[in-house]
């Protein structure tokens, strides 16, 4: 994600058992010793903390040192660093969607979660495209999906009300019906308003090329930046809208977006589940009510973010780092995760269940969030194909090339130095 923000490491954890990464802070667990000590890495928010203090406290024999980075981008360095010099991989390791791809390039130095994980957990207990996404063509599951990203939109009601714009979820869906129609909102907007329409060039840009039936790589892993239509079209009303002054020309994630929300800096967010989470740590408890979410999003469905949990062949302890896996991802825990940081569940058995569909946001106006994303993920028709490098791609060619539009860099300039540098990461 992504993008996403995941939850600080718990407390119970002790000891660094694979040396080559960063162990966060825990406290020793009382009793006797542990028989099997694990590790699991993850970054930004999965909504882990009480799972995994939950999980020890039921299997007194395992002790768990859970290492979190906090960017998806450095997590993944790393990861892939410790691949190469064949030592330092927790015994379990999250991926996210953006980088899969290289991992099943890689797949031979994980375990094939069919023969080691639990029996009775298939590849079926997932939405098809999900767990397609993680089997490689010899059939081998290489890892468990945990969260995915289904997409709506989030927007300031206090804003769109100043603007003379409809503030209700409802009818503020009729306006976000197409991109066309989100882009001639912006300029209605900011025509009547002092403030951007959404926060970043990039954050948009990567949710329209997501729903795209192909991306930046054709199903041969072959870059199709060039000849691929759909994405130039993207880029085109993207910069349309920041020339237009749609953008509050911010970086993700930046301690300038943060503090922006605070600030009520823009007034419309791109909004894949995991984002609640977000806007409410970033906006703060004085902006409650003031956020609402829709279920209408430009262009249909689609999907941003989403991970999963590996088992690399450097774990001593498969076997059982295989069980911690699979009980993470299952319906209760994929649902408790859900609440506690809003990663939202790929399993179909969750997906149905009431303590998902019943859930509401208080944040945002107590929108009936668990139903709402769980309608957009069932719209959701296939997983994008990733090809190798989609991850660097997304975040930092094209990132880079629309935070230079937004100071100033031609339009075509940018696109130009875009397919270049892309093309020197797909060698």
């Amino acid at each position: 994600m992504s993008y996403r923000l995941r939850a600080r490491a718990l407390g119970c954890v002790v000891l660094l058992v694979v040396a080559g990464g960063a162990c966060g802070a825990g406290e020793e667990s009382k009793g006797a010793v542990a028989d099997v000590e694990l590790s699991i890495a993850t970054f930004n928010e999965f909504g882990y903390e009480d799972l995994l203090k939950q999980y020890q406290d039921t299997h007194p024999h395992v002790r768990i040192t859970h290492r979190k980075t906090g960017k998806a981008d450095d997590h993944h360095q790393t990861m892939f660093t410790q691949m190469a010099s064949g030592t330092g991989l927790a015994d379990v390791e999250a991926v996210e969607e953006g980088w899969i791809a290289q991992v099943m390039a890689k797949s031979d130095q994980f375990n094939d979660l069919n023969k080691i994980g639990p029996s009775d957990v298939t590849a079926e207990r997932w939405l098809q495209w999900k767990s397609d996404a993680a089997s490689n063509r010899d059939g081998e599951l290489i890892g468990y999906g945990t969260d995915i990203g289904p997409m709506a939109m989030c927007y300031r009601r206090d804003l769109f009300e100043a603007a003379g714009l409809p503030s209700d979820p409802e009818a503020v869906g009729a306006l976000f019906g197409t991109w066309e129609s989100y882009f001639a909102t912006g300029d209605r907007f900011v025509a009547n308003s002092d403030k951007a329409w959404f926060d970043s060039a990039s954050q948009v840009f990567n949710a329209m090329v997501n729903q795209n039936k192909v991306g930046y790589y054709d199903l041969d892993d072959k870059l199709v930046l060039e000849s691929n239509t759909a994405v130039k079209a993207d880029w085109d009303q993207v910069t349309a809208a920041v020339e237009n002054g749609q953008s509050a020309n911010l970086v993700a994630f930046s301690n300038e977006w943060n503090t922006a929300f605070k600030n009520a800096a823009f007034a419309t967010k791109t909004c894949p589940s995991w984002m609640l989470g977000v806007i409410e740590a970033q906006s703060g408890p004085e902006n409650e009510d003031k956020w609402a979410v829709t279920a209408a999003f430009p262009g249909g469905a689609g999907n941003w973010g989403g991970s999963f949990l590996t088992v690399p062949k450097q774990s001593r302890h498969p076997k059982e780092a295989a069980e911690l896996a699979a009980w993470l991802t299952a319906p209760e825990q994929q649902i408790k995760a859900f609440t506690a940081k809003g990663t939202f569940p790929s399993q179909n058995e969750a997906l149905l269940s009431p303590a998902l569909l019943n859930q509401t946001n208080p944040y945002f106006g107590n929108a009936k969030v668990g139903a709402l994303f769980a309608e957009q993920a069932n719209k959701v028709p296939a997983a994008q194909h990733k090809g190798p490098a989609a991850g660097q791609i997304q975040d930092k060619v094209f990132g880079d090339a629309l935070q230079a539009v937004e100071h100033g860099t031609k339009v075509e300039s940018a696109w130009k130095q875009a397919l270049a540098e892309a093309e020197k990461l797909a060698k």
